[in-house]
């Protein structure tokens, strides 16, 4: 198998695009280490950018009502409940510890960039976290992991490379955006992401997914869901600078005694040359429904296309041949 970085090295995504004088390119660094799951980014995606309501779904095992990514849910918060790890924090200790925290029941100070007091559920007195009732906070069986999840905005936009009509084009800001005015509902950008993002509505077939609110951007506005989220676990920023503060965070998170602390998109050397959305994670990828290795699905193309164009080269040679041969 090839090297994907072969074909799809680093690179800033809108100056290949043709933006001669793009801004920094711009993205979403979503922390799952304070993310309460109050959905209050899908809230706020749905109401500004008018996607319709996803309906009332439990699904049986869940306190999720959405369940996914969809063509009507832009942003999905995940919920996750798993055995509690050796050695990490039990709800006990994180509710008794004194003043604001996050959810790894680490201190937070105001205005630190953790969220800031007051922001912080387990750090209220009396909270909950979603799903526990009385008595719940005593157990030490459990934890709960919860991540926002959107489009990650690929450096190397598989879709891109397949959208028959220019439907989905990239922005001056790097970001990916479907104009949904000229999407013919063909499909092929749906197989082609390698997350599995994007997805067709029922009634009109066309492809739907997050923009990253690219209206609001050219309006220097931070996109909705960043707006509500009460935590600060969806940032929004020149990616560089969330790189770089993401690192940090997982520093703090290891230093604190939580080893499993991981970035997951962040790297430009990965097989889709980095995401314009990536996430600080507290365990492996596949548990938060992540493609552990994501590569992009049309890395093949030129040189399958090079196969075919000589594989017609030696045809049409070879029909020539006969038809000289037979001739003389």
């Amino acid at each position: 198998m090839p090297d994907p970085n072969s074909l799809y090295g680093p690179l800033d995504p809108a100056p290949d695009a043709g933006w001669s004088s793009a801004p920094p390119r711009m993205g979403f660094f979503t922390d799952t280490s304070v993310c309460i799951g109050c959905k209050a980014c899908e809230v706020a995606c749905k109401e500004w950018n008018g996607v319709p309501g996803s309906g009332l779904d439990l699904l049986g095992m869940s306190y999720d009502n959405t369940g996914a990514l969809t063509a009507n849910s832009w942003r999905h918060v995940a919920f996750i409940e798993q055995p509690r790890p050796a050695g990490s924090p039990s709800v006990a200790a994180r509710m008794a510890v004194g003043g604001p925290t996050d959810v790894l029941g680490a201190p937070v100070a105001a205005g630190s960039g953790d969220g800031g007091a007051g922001t912080q559920f387990l750090g209220m007195p009396g909270a909950q976290p979603p799903g526990r009732g009385s008595g719940a906070e005593d157990r030490t069986d459990f934890r709960w992991l919860m991540m926002s999840d959107v489009c990650k905005h690929c450096t190397h936009a598989a879709c891109l490379d397949v959208c028959p009509t220019g439907s989905l084009f990239r922005t001056e800001f790097g970001t990916v955006v479907v104009q949904e005015d000229i999407c013919n509902g063909c499909g092929y950008c749906i197989s082609a992401c390698p997350y599995g993002v994007i997805d067709q509505r029922k009634d009109d077939g066309r492809a739907w997914k997050c923009t990253l609110c690219y209206d609001r951007l050219g309006a220097g506005m931070t996109p909705a869901c960043a707006q509500a989220c009460p935590t600060e676990s969806i940032q929004y920023g020149p990616l560089d600078e969330l790189r770089e503060r993401a690192a940090t965070r997982v520093a703090t998170l290891r230093g604190r005694g939580v080893p499993e602390a991981r970035l997951y998109g962040h790297d430009p050397n990965d097989g889709v040359g980095g995401d314009g959305a990536f996430f600080l994670l507290l365990d492996e990828p596949e548990v938060y429904g992540l493609p552990p290795d994501p590569i992009v699905t049309t890395r093949d193309l030129p040189a399958m296309w090079k196969r075919a164009g000589l594989a017609a080269l030696a045809m049409a040679a070879a029909t020539v041949a006969a038809f000289v041969g037979g001739s003389s």
